[in-house]
């Protein structure tokens, strides 16, 4: 799904990111031991619990790996449970193992950090992880705290910064990637910053989402796109 419609310059981007040599971006996510010990742990402990809940590792681990970078910010999205009840539900089959189970901190959120959900962090060997449910978002119109619901992994996606964090890496499904946004693994292979929603939606429910596209354009080198850099410089952002 792009930003917008067949604007003139969506299309002048399409064609710049055509024209440009791609990135080398995998077809599929090869895990460290480390990274398979973990997910073996997950998938275990939920069947133990007889649990149905579908994981995916979301956001920024996911994008560096497929660029064959290593990451260990690793993101887990829950779809039907919050994260510290699924943390408990881990340390009562690591129990149940007679290993090691570790006490979970809950991070709570905090909108002026662009923390808009609560965030169960817990370390599972050596690897710390943290676990979030898959959420939508709504906004009032003079508030940047949005209200949350339980939401699909699509919602989930669309709801994200840019496409290239809007990746997934299906746990529960053997590590399928999914891309959700239908533009995420594109963008990445072009090196393009774009916004799964119209960036003017994006930025208005949370500005300093602006930054952050500049951040992320300097620390791969890669292009904003240019309905980004007008909606930046849109007076409506301007004023909030």
């Amino acid at each position: 799904m792009s930003t917008a419609g067949p604007s003139a310059a969506a299309a002048a981007a399409d064609s710049d990111a055509s024209g440009a040599a791609e990135l080398l971006v995998r077809e599929t996510i090869s895990l460290t031991p480390g990274e398979r010990e973990l997910f073996d742990t997950l998938l275990a402990a939920s069947r133990h619990a007889g649990s149905s809940t579908v994981m995916r590792c979301a956001g920024g681990w996911v994008r560096d790996k497929l660029l064959g970078r290593g990451s260990d910010d690793i993101d887990i999205a829950l779809d039907d449970m919050l994260g510290k009840d699924f943390a408990e539900l881990v340390n009562d089959y690591l129990k149940a193992q007679g290993r090691e189970a570790r006490n979970t901190a809950v991070i709570q959120s905090n909108p002026d950090q662009s923390k808009h959900l609560e965030t169960a962090r817990m370390r599972i060997g050596e690897v710390w992880i943290d676990l979030v449910n898959l959420r939508s978002e709504t906004y009032a119109a003079d508030s940047r705290i949005p209200t949350m619901t339980f939401g699909t992994a699509e919602q989930d996606a669309l709801r994200r910064d840019f496409t290239i964090n809007a990746l997934f890496y299906n746990i529960t499904a053997g590590g399928v990637v999914e891309d959700l946004t239908g533009r995420g693994l594109q963008d990445l292979r072009d090196g393009l910053i774009r916004t799964p929603l119209p960036p003017m939606e994006t930025f208005l429910d949370d500005p300093l989402r602006v930054l952050r596209a500049v951040r992320f354009g300097t620390r791969f080198g890669f292009r904003l796109h240019p309905d980004i850099l007008e909606a930046a410089a849109s007076e409506k952002l301007a004023v909030q």
